[in-house]
């Protein structure tokens, strides 16, 4: 039996000149999870800082399907992907989260 939920705040800095890639790999990663049984039907969040790194907040289907996503080769191509276009960053290195109320700009 699988636990609960597991919802996560993840900050994606993108590398120099892939802005646009990692915009589009943020936009497809939560369908890609899905189609996978892997994420809950939650609706993910995406928004930008103003350094340009993007945060997603979304929701693993539970602790077990995280762990299953470690082997999954599938995901280990999406985690390539991203790795060529962006660093993945702490969300307490974000300027905004020194702010009672930390203040993002939406995606669209």
């Amino acid at each position: 039996m699988e636990g609960p939920p597991r919802t996560v705040i993840v900050c994606y800095r993108p590398k120099p000149g892939h802005e646009a890639a990692l915009l589009e790999l943020v936009r497809g990663h939560v369908p890609r999870l899905r189609a996978l049984g892997l994420v809950s039907d939650r609706a993910p969040l995406a928004m930008r800082a103003a350094d340009g790194t993007l945060v997603e907040v979304f929701e693993w289907a539970s602790a077990e399907a995280i762990a299953r996503a470690h082997g999954n080769p599938e995901v280990h191509i999406m985690w390539a992907e991203f790795g060529a276009a962006c660093d993945i960053v702490k969300l307490t290195d974000l300027a905004e989260t020194q702010q009672l109320f930390a203040e993002f700009t939406a995606l669209e």
